[in-house]
């Protein structure tokens, strides 16, 4: 299939840009999908300064690497969520505990994100888009439906604008399904795109690993939702419940063996990809394979460049024949 095998660049923003792409090189990835914040990707800069987007296309040349999204997840979160200490550590430091100032921010960023991806050349935008009844999800103290019909409201309200920048620079937006996220599992994310009313800007960014450890099946979602689906993420989680633990995760951190799940590199967990790749093949997806590796019992050179390798091993084409036609007359 030849598929391109890209690497999030969302848990490397610590390495300089012109690192990341030689990095990425060196451990056999075609290509990133840039992270627009910490070292990697301006998104203002890139909207406003023709010679910051020339340096970013300029440098993954130089390495032979191609980009097809730009990732702007922790941006995106600031617009559905609300007066959250937590978003501190997403927003600019000026703006710390000023949430009107915080979703301001968040919501023309995002604009921006979608003039910079213009001018990249880039036609997919990844990412989240917050919650504002995600604390509500055990539903006690009791939730009505009157408050989960406001929060997807909520959301539409605040993306609508947004999205509409976004069809104006050629690129749509895929959500990422993901606690946290509005659209977090089959049914929410079922009502968030009759929500959107199946807009075309409005799809999904299909990630397996926040699937398979809610008891979702993966490659089900993906076939139900495939008309919807803009990019694919190639992540990995183990469920390893042993009778103490819990798939709430107790406030353990990820990679604690305490937990009943955690996220894994590829092939050391749970996912079936292989069943994930027929479906693929079924409804010609032809886009990236986005490896978002996140392991903490690993070290990441050695997990990303082995998840590279397992992605193209993986990857099989879809054949072009049936496999009686040699015997028929």
């Amino acid at each position: 299939m030849s598929r391109l095998v890209t690497l999030v660049t969302c848990q490397w923003t610590d390495l300089e840009f012109d690192d990341m792409c030689k990095k990425a090189k060196e451990m056999g990835y075609d290509g990133l999908e840039i992270a627009c914040w910490g070292k990697h990707l301006d998104v203002k800069r890139a909207a406003t300064d023709p010679a910051y987007v020339t340096y970013i296309k300029e440098t993954l040349e130089k390495y032979g690497l191609q980009c097809k999204a730009i990732a702007t997840h922790i941006i995106g979160q600031c617009v559905g969520d609300y007066n959250d200490p937590r978003l501190n550590n997403f927003a600019p430091a000026e703006l710390a505990d000023k949430p009107e100032e915080i979703r301001a921010w968040a919501v023309e960023t995002m604009k921006y994100s979608a003039i910079a991806a213009n001018k990249l050349g880039v036609k997919i935008i990844t990412g989240f888009v917050g919650s504002p009844i995600w604390k509500y999800l055990y539903s006690f103290p009791q939730t009505t439906e009157e408050m989960v019909e406001d929060g997807f409201n909520t959301i539409v309200k605040l993306w609508e604008p947004i999205l509409d920048v976004i069809k104006e620079n050629g690129a749509v937006f895929a959500l990422e399904v993901h606690p946290g996220e509005i659209a977090f599992d089959y049914y929410s994310t079922e009502k968030l795109l009759k929500k959107f009313e199946h807009r075309p800007e409005f799809g999904l960014n299909f990630d397996p690993s926040h699937l398979i450890w809610q008891g979702i099946t993966p490659h089900l979602f993906l076939k139900d939702f495939i008309n919807k689906v803009y990019h694919v993420h190639m992540k990995d989680a183990a469920v390893t419940l042993d009778g103490r633990s819990g798939l709430l995760g107790s406030h353990i951190d990820f990679g604690d063996l305490r937990r009943g799940w955690n996220f894994r590199s590829l092939g050391h967990g749970d996912v079936n990809f292989e069943e994930i790749i027929r479906v693929l093949n079924a409804y010609g997806y032809d886009g990236p394979l986005s490896v978002e590796w996140e392991d903490s019992g690993m070290e990441r050179i050695y997990g990303a460049t082995e998840a590279a390798a397992f992605v193209r091993k993986v990857d099989f084409a879809k054949s072009d024949i049936r496999f009686d036609d040699a015997i028929a007359n």
